[in-house]
């Protein structure tokens, strides 16, 4: 028993590491990760939420301390997503809805770290606002729902609309997160909260893990085989969700 809790720390440390190293919150990871130790979605989705406040604001001052962040492009995003991000908070789910939904988010993240890493935007052109307005509503809204912050959905559009850069996207990213956790947990605070009784070990190791991410992708640093194992790691899960009864 002590070696698995051991071991569950060690991934939670590093998916709030490589999460962190791309301007995300972690909480797709965060979600495998208890998917797979079979915690209950009714813990799970505030404490991913929890789990992102925290290493998203870190990640999102790293990048901003870059120069990657903007504000012309965050704000219609964002506009569009917190209040969709609220209601999403307030709705319960049937489990197997829910393991269903969040299986087929998971197979969009392991596309976001194997297929998206190495993606560079020479140019960039300006966002159109009402497709931001739209686009933020709807991932918004799928964020609250699950509990995640929606950076691992945002970032993939934005640089296959040429909207921003590989960094510029993880500046915007992060903050996203921030915003979109920020109001899925308080949807979800209306209708009560169910926590680990480890939590407080919880956001200490992903906090740590985030500053960490943090500062080595704002240095333009890799962890490429890291990044490959959480591919897989995510793919278990989606696997676990989707296709067991667990």
């Amino acid at each position: 028993m002590a070696d698995s809790i051991i071991i569950f720390y060690i991934a939670l440390f590093i998916i709030a590491f490589l999460y962190a190293s791309v301007g995300h919150g972690g909480a797709s990871g965060y979600l495998a990760l208890m998917a797979i130790y079979g915690i209950s979605p009714d813990v799970m989705k505030p404490t991913a939420l929890l789990l992102n406040l925290f290493v998203s604001v870190v990640s999102f001052i790293q990048f901003y301390r870059g120069g990657h962040f903007m504000m012309k492009l965050f704000w219609p995003l964002a506009l569009g997503s917190v209040p969709l991000a609220f209601v999403g908070g307030l709705i319960h789910m049937d489990a197997s809805i829910y393991k269903i939904i969040l299986g087929i988010l998971l197979v969009i993240a392991v596309a976001r770290f194997l297929f998206f890493s190495k993606f560079k935007n020479t140019e960039t052109k300006d966002a159109q606002i009402i497709p931001a307005l739209l686009i933020g509503a709807v991932i918004g809204f799928l964020s609250g729902l699950i509990g995640i912050g929606g950076g691992i959905i945002l970032s993939p559009i934005l640089l296959l609309l040429g909207w921003s850069n590989m960094k510029q996207t993880a500046a915007i990213s992060a903050l996203f997160i921030f915003v979109n956790s920020l109001a899925g947990l308080m949807g979800q605070l209306t209708k009560g909260i169910n926590f680990s009784g480890d939590m407080l070990m919880y956001v200490v190791v992903a906090f740590a893990g985030g500053m960490l991410g943090a500062y080595v992708g704002s240095l333009k640093l890799k962890a490429v085989a890291l990044k490959n194992v959480l591919a897989a790691v995510l793919l278990v899960a989606a696997y676990k969700l989707l296709f067991t009864n667990a």
